[in-house]
């Protein structure tokens, strides 16, 4: 794919399959050794390992800058720390769908491995589909933007999670998997089916597993025209993606008792969608052939937004919007502990 200046990035097919190896690798390493015994991992133990992906991630994007040079590493720096801080976002409905299908804490482990993992081959489906759109139609940008805006706008209007407020509402998928298939109303250790009195049935934890895939594909929605926006480089929109859920388990223990601390991480996201859909309707314009806007011709009046702006308004928001929340956090304890 080009990017401005008609550059190629060349990524072989060796590169490609070094990366998806490393990365079955990662979550195989992550079954094994973390998930397949069941246990409530330790503060500490979340820490360690979600500062390892995290540095993996790093790597990565020097290794892109060394080797494709400093643009091309600003897009997926500027892509895996917006995915990362939409992964943030999703953790508080993974906690709703925990608390309410009282999924016992030394089991979370697997559930959320396991809907990562169908989150990454779920998203790679839609990076291709979405990549040969581009390729083929460029109104798909204007498609791309008009999402982003209109997440932008729910995201603002939202203000923030309340976990006391917010309750988990059970989709039409889940409703039809408890009406067609027995379930059972217990947990059978980790177990997803069971056999009892000679019939099969699946157990809460499969149906939470089930409910964590349903919200992957709506996380997805936003996720992908997200990272579209600031590269047009499948490579690097599958590695972004794939970084930032790779370490999103050990992410969920480590802050799952900050989350509600951070109240306005909704504006700030809504701020960050609300910028790369704007950039990506400029992008629209400028690669325009739609005959109804300007006759048919590009649209340059507006120039576009370079990746070091980009990265630039991403990192100053998620700044600003953390700051902001744990000081308010901070007044909203010291104010409690005066009433008290």
């Amino acid at each position: 794919m080009t990017v401005p200046g008609g550059i190629f990035m060349d990524v072989p097919f060796w590169v490609w399959a070094l990366t998806v190896g490393v990365i079955l690798a990662m979550i195989a390493f992550d079954f094994v050794g973390h998930v397949r015994t069941p246990h409530a991992p330790t503060l500490r133990e979340s820490a360690v390992w979600s500062a390892v992906y995290v540095g993996l991630a790093v790597v990565f994007g020097l290794l892109i800058v060394w080797f494709y040079g400093g643009d091309y590493g600003g897009q997926y720096f500027a892509g895996y720390i917006t995915e990362k801080s939409l992964s943030v976002d999703n953790l508080f409905v993974f906690v709703l769908i925990m608390a309410s299908f009282g999924v016992p804490r030394e089991l979370q482990q697997k559930v959320l491995l396991f809907g990562i993992t169908f989150a990454l081959v779920l998203r790679t489906v839609f990076i291709v589909v979405g990549a040969a759109a581009i390729e083929n139609f460029s109104w798909v940008f204007y498609l791309f933007g008009a999402i982003l805006l209109y997440t932008a706008w729910v995201q603002a209007r939202s203000g923030g999670h309340d976990a006391e407020e917010e309750d988990y509402k059970e989709n039409g998928v889940l409703r039809l998997v408890r009406r067609v298939v027995p379930t059972t109303s217990e947990y059978h250790s980790d177990r997803m089916t069971v056999k009892l009195d000679g019939k099969r049935f699946i157990t809460p934890l499969a149906i939470a597993l089930i409910a964590i895939g349903t919200a992957d594909i709506i996380f997805a929605v936003d996720s992908i025209p997200a990272i579209f926006g600031l590269t047009q480089e499948s490579y690097l929109v599958f590695a972004a993606n794939a970084f930032s859920l790779l370490g999103l388990r050990q992410l969920f223990f480590l802050i799952d008792g900050l989350l509600d601390r951070l109240v306005y991480l909704a504006y700030g996201l809504a701020v960050i969608l609300g910028f790369i859909g704007a950039k990506l309707v400029i992008h629209a314009l400028h690669t325009n052939e739609l005959p109804f806007i300007n006759g048919g011709e590009h649209v340059t009046l507006i120039p576009e937004i370079p990746t070091w702006l980009s990265l630039t308004v991403i990192l100053l928001t998620l700044i600003v919007t953390t700051v902001a929340s744990l000081a308010k956090s901070k007044r909203d304890q010291g104010s409690r502990a005066i009433a008290g």
